[in-house]
């Protein structure tokens, strides 16, 4: 719907207003959103060797179209903010810690 002349401007109005939802109450640390996987490049190295491929190489009807890092102290407000998100009525919307760093 993002590129969808038809359909982009509620599609966007939708995302500007979860952003600012985010932002207005603090806790988002960041936000990015990420072209479609048709941009995509992959790298994998094998034997030594850097190999490049254009476009995703997992095999998925669903691609990541963006991040929001939230800052909040539990799981349950989390998802609260990710039911709030507009993709989760028509895709999904993955809740995840980050990895502690050793």
């Amino acid at each position: 719907a993002r590129t969808d002349p038809e359909r982009s401007g509620p599609y966007w109005e939708a995302w500007n207003a979860c952003r600012g939802a985010l932002a207005e109450s603090g806790v988002m640390a960041a936000a990015a959103g990420r072209q479609g996987p048709d941009t995509a490049t992959t790298v994998r190295v094998q034997a030594g060797e850097r190999g490049r491929h254009g476009g995703p190489r997992a095999d998925s009807k669903e691609h990541l179209g963006g991040s929001f890092v939230v800052e909040v102290d539990t799981l349950d407000e989390a998802l609260a903010w990710a039911e709030r998100c507009p993709s989760a009525t028509y895709a999904s919307v993955e809740v995840r810690p980050f990895l502690p760093m050793r």
